[in-house]
C-alpha cells in the first residue's frame, strides 16, 4: 500500500490554504506552518475589506513578470470559474461588479477566510500557527523544516507559499526569497507594485487632496508605456487612485533599472487640444473683466488653479482674462491635457498591494509548480516573479498556482 505524501505548506495565505486543500483533498497529510498568530491575515485587507477574489475576464494579458506567458498553465488549470465553483460550495455567493470584479455577496473578506478555515478544519488539515520557518533542507527523498524557534517538522514535498514584500504588517516580510535562494533558486530584482508614485514637484502639499477623473501615463523616451483612466488623487508626495497602481508597476521596473520615467496626466480627457483651447479662449474672452485664477473657477478644482497657472509661465494671476496672449492659452491647454512630472519613485511596501519580481520563472516547471532544481519542492503565489493588475488578477493567481501546486505536490 503507498504511504500517503506527507505535504508541508509554508504559508498560510490565499495561496497556501488552498494548495492545503488541493493536496489534502488528493489524500496527503498536510501541514501548514504559518508565522502569523492566525492564517489569511491578508486576505482581510483584499478589496477594501470586501475581498475582490477573482475577475471573470482573467487572462494572460493582466500579467506581469519576466514571463508573464508562465502563468497560463496553472490559469487553465484553475480558471476563474473554477475559482467561482470552489468557494460557492465552500458558501461563497459570488456577485459580479464592474469589470468584471467579483465578491462574495456578503460584502465580506472574512466570509472568505471563515469558510476556509471551516473547509481546512473539515478536512483535517494540521494548522500550525506562530511558526516562522528558518531553514529547508532536503535530505535523500525528504525534508527537514526547521523553525525560529528550534521545532523540527518533515515532509515528503514542500510548497513555499509564503508572499512577497508588500503590505509587511500582515506578515511579508520576503523570509521565503531566502528560503529559496537557499535552496538554490535565483530570485529577480523585486519592487513594490500597484502603489502610488512620489513625483518631483515644489506644489503637492498645496493639492494634497484633489480629486479628479483623468488619464495617467507612464512615459519613457517619449514613449507612452502604460497607460490608465479613471479617479486620480494628488497627494503631498505626489499622486494616487486606482490608474495610478494600475500603471505604477512599469513606473518602478524603469527606476529599478536605473531609467528616468516621467508621468503624464490629463486632467481634461475628453476634449481634443484644439476644442479646448477654443472652449477657454472664449471663456476668457466673456469673463473678461475678471483675474485669470478667477475666470477658471467653475471650470477645474479651485485649488488647482494657482498651481496650473504657475505651471504654465503665467505668475501674475490678479491681471485680466482678457489680457492673455494665444501662446498662455496654449500653455495652459498644455498643462490641462498632458501635465508632466518626472517620478522620484515609488511608495514603499506598506502600501503597495503586491511585490513585482521573485523566484525565477525559468526554475520552476509552469504545469506543476514543482522546481526544476530540486524534487518535491513547489512554490505558489506571491513569491514567484508573477504579479497581476487590480481586480482580483493577483488573488486569482494565488488561486491557481496554489491548488496547482497543491494537486502535484500530494502525487
Amino acid at each position: 500500500m503507498t504511504r500517503k505524501k506527507r505535504v508541508v505548506v509554508v504559508g498560510g495565505g490565499a495561496a497556501g490554504m488552498i494548495a492545503a486543500i488541493a493536496a489534502r483533498r488528493q489524500g496527503a497529510d498536510v501541514t501548514i506552518l504559518e508565522k502569523n498568530p492566525r492564517v489569511g491575515k491578508k486576505i482581510l485587507a483584499t478589496g477594501n475589506g470586501r475581498c475582490n477574489f477573482t475577475n471573470i475576464n482573467t487572462d494572460i494579458t493582466y500579467y506581469h513578470g519576466n514571463n508573464p506567458k508562465f502563468a497560463y498553465s496553472a490559469l487553465a488549470n484553475f480558471s476563474a470559474e473554477d475559482t467561482i465553483r470552489f468557494f460557492a460550495k465552500l458558501g461563497i455567493e459570488p456577485k459580479v461588479e464592474d469589470l468584471g470584479k467579483v465578491f462574495p455577496r456578503s460584502e465580506q473578506a472574512s466570509s472568505i477566510l471563515d469558510v476556509f478555515l471551516y473547509e481546512l478544519n473539515e478536512i483535517g488539515v494540521n494548522i500550525v500557527c506562530e511558526a516562522c520557518v528558518k531553514d529547508i533542507t532536503k535530505e535523500d527523498d525528504s525534508f527537514k523544516i526547521e523553525l525560529e524557534n528550534g521545532k523540527l517538522y518533515r515532509g515528503d514535498r514542500v510548497i513555499i507559499a509564503t508572499g512577497g514584500k508588500a503590505m509587511p504588517a500582515s506578515g511579508s516580510d520576503g523570509n521565503g526569497y531566502n528560503l529559496a535562494a537557499k535552496l538554490g533558486h535565483n530570485v529577480t530584482a523585486i519592487f513594490p507594485a500597484l502603489v502610488q508614485l512620489k513625483l518631483e514637484g515644489p506644489f503637492f502639499k498645496r493639492i494634497d487632496g484633489v480629486k479628479f477623473v483623468g488619464t495617467a501615463e507612464i512615459i519613457h523616451n517619449n514613449k507612452s508605456l502604460a497607460k490608465d483612466r479613471g479617479d486620480i488623487l494628488f497627494a503631498n508626495y505626489g499622486v494616487s487612485g486606482p490608474p495610478i497602481l494600475q500603471i505604477s508597476r512599469k513606473a518602478g521596473e524603469l527606476l529599478n533599472a536605473g531609467e528616468e520615467a516621467y508621468l503624464k496626466i490629463a486632467i481634461i480627457d475628453t476634449m481634443a487640444k484644439d476644442e479646448l483651447k477654443q472652449l477657454l479662449s472664449k471663456r476668457f474672452q466673456i469673463g473678461s473683466k475678471k483675474p485669470v485664477d478667477f475666470s477658471l473657477v467653475g471650470f477645474i478644482n479651485k485649488r488647482l488653479i494657482p498651481v496650473v497657472l504657475l505651471e504654465a509661465g503665467i505668475s501674475d494671476m490678479k491681471r485680466s482674462a482678457a489680457s492673455l496672449a494665444a501662446k498662455e492659452i496654449e500653455k495652459i491647454v498644455d498643462i490641462l491635457t498632458g501635465w508632466r512630472f518626472k517620478i522620484r519613485g515609488t511608495k514603499g511596501w506598506s502600501s503597495a498591494q503586491v511585490t513585482a519580481g521573485g523566484v525565477d520563472t525559468r526554475e520552476i516547471e509552469q504545469n506543476t509548480m514543482q522546481s526544476k532544481l530540486v524534487s518535491g519542492l513547489f512554490f505558489a503565489g506571491e513569491i514567484i516573479d508573477i504579479d497581476g493588475q487590480c481586480g482580483g488578477f493577483n488573488l486569482q493567481w494565488a488561486w491557481s498556482s496554489g491548488f496547482t501546486a497543491g494537486q502535484n505536490a500530494a502525487l
